[in-house]
Order: C-alpha cells, then structure tokens, then sequence
C-alpha cells in the first residue's frame, strides 16, 4: 500500500538572494523567539546578583547622586532652574534605555555566536529583542522617576519652578526615536566587531563619552555659536525633549529634532542592511 505524501505542507529552506532584503515576514514567524529572547534578557541580567531587580533602580539613582554631587556641587554646572537630581534623573531616564539596547546590540555576533552556527532564525530577531527587554527597564525607571518628582513637587519649596506639559504624551514616540537610533549604532558595531574585536574594547569608552556630552550640560547654558555643534548629537534633542515634557524645562529646536530623526533613520537602515550582510558570513570571522 502507498501513502500520498502530495497533501503534506512544503517547506523550502534557502538562502536570501540578497543580503539587502529583510524579510519581515519571517521576523513576525518567529515572534515567539522573540518574546523567549525578551524573557531571558530581562530575568537573566540580575538572576546571579545578590540585590537582584534592585539594581534596575539602584543604577540610575547612584549615577544621579554621583552627577549632583561632582557637576552640581562642585563644579556648579546649572540644572535649567531645576534640583540637579531631578535634572540628571530625567536624563537619565532616556539615556539608559537607549544605552541598555545599545550596549545590548553591539554584541549580537559575539554573545551569539554559539547558538547561529547551529540553528538558523532570522538573526535580526535577536537585536530587536533587546530593545523589547529595555521597555520594561525603562517603565522600572520610570516610576523611580516619578516617586522622586513627586517628592520635590509636593514636599519641598522647588515645586513650584518645574511641572509636567502636555509633551509628555509624545513619550512613547521618543521611545521609539532612541531605540531606532540604538538599535542602528548597535547593529554597526555588531557588524563591525564581528571582524574587528578590537571595537569591543572602545564600545564603552564611545557610550560613556555620548553620555557626558548629552547629560551634563544643559542646552540652555551653551553658547549660541556652539548650539549648533551641541545639536548635532541626535541624542541631544530627544533629552532635552524628555526635560520639556517631564519637567517644563530644556531647549527644544524642530529643526535640529528633524535633523536628529533623519540621521537616526539613515543609521538604522545602514545598520539594518549590514547587519544583514555580515550575518551572511559572520561564522567565518566570529
């Protein structure tokens, strides 16, 4: 007796016909994967660590006294008119989300590199991952932030020289804008480390030089011929957006956030198609 295999799905497994397509399809397949990826990223990084979950807010609220204490204090740097620890807090709010995804991402190839030589997925999938685990960082953070805010509003004589706006409903989409800009710089030095190990070794020094030159001065304070070569840094305007949405304070220049949103798209896709073309070979360098 013969069995009629012709009714039994077909899969054909081959390979991208070029490394400039991404095939987005295959990325919502394997959605799971994602959510499993999601799930390891954000259990896993305390799992081992004594404190655990606390260092979520543990984190930003030492770099914040840190800030208050050396730029606030000591070298008397101004906080827009605002408590310097709200005024870091609130920046650093945005920055470790786009600094968690971009430290995340950068290592792609290198942290992977085990589980891609024995099992194929749509590699992109990995990247996306981190960013999806930063959320839940940043909804942590975010309400550490708001004990804090609520705090100086209510109970001390600060209250009444800051206060939400009605900005504060573009919040998501400034989300959105640091984690494009993330996930493409992340996805350039995951391309690029995967040949060069020697990039792994400056990723920190390159993140910890962008935080200082994005944090610590407020915009309002630069001088108008060197306004524009502060603006230029695409993580400037999303800052400063978050301190005029959260805290009524902050320079906020269309022009220049139009600027930062167009070289965060340009870096994205770049690093998209990179990425893509790297993961074509990768285990031949990695």
């Amino acid at each position: 007796m013969t069995t009629d295999h012709s009714s039994r799905p077909l899969t054909v497994i081959q390979p991208a016909q070029s490394w400039m397509s991404i095939d987005w399809r295959e990325i919502w397949a394997y959605r799971d994967l994602l959510l499993l990826l999601v799930r390891r990223d954000f259990v896993a990084r305390y799992k081992q660590s004594v404190l655990g979950p606390l260092w979520f807010v543990l984190q930003p609220l030492i770099m914040t006294v840190v800030f208050t204490l050396i730029f606030g204090r000591i070298a008397q740097i101004p906080s827009d008119g605002v408590p310097h620890i709200l005024f870091y807090l609130c920046g650093l709010l945005g920055w470790n989300f786009f600094a968690q995804t971009l430290n995340g991402t950068s290592t792609t190839f290198t942290a992977n590199a085990s589980i891609f030589q024995k099992i194929y997925f749509p590699r992109l999938v990995v990247p996306f991952a981190v960013g999806v685990s930063s959320i839940f960082t940043f909804i942590i953070q975010l309400g550490l932030f708001l004990l804090v805010y609520a705090g100086f509003k209510f109970f001390s004589d600060a209250g009444a020289s800051f206060g939400m706006t009605w900005r504060v409903v573009f919040v998501p989409l400034l989300l959105v804008h640091s984690a494009l800009l993330a996930l493409g710089v992340g996805l350039w030095m995951s391309a690029l480390t995967a040949k060069y190990r020697d990039l792994s070794h400056l990723n920190q020094f390159i993140i910890q030089i962008w935080l200082y030159l994005t944090i610590i001065i407020p915009v309002s304070s630069v001088p108008a011929k060197y306004l524009w070569f502060v603006l230029l840094n695409p993580m400037t305007p999303i800052i400063e957006t978050y301190k005029m949405a959260f805290l009524g304070k902050g320079t906020f220049e269309p022009a220049f956030y139009l600027c930062s949103v167009a070289l965060t798209l340009a870096v994205f896709f770049s690093g998209m198609l990179v990425f893509q073309r790297t993961g074509r070979t990768f285990a031949d360098t990695v």
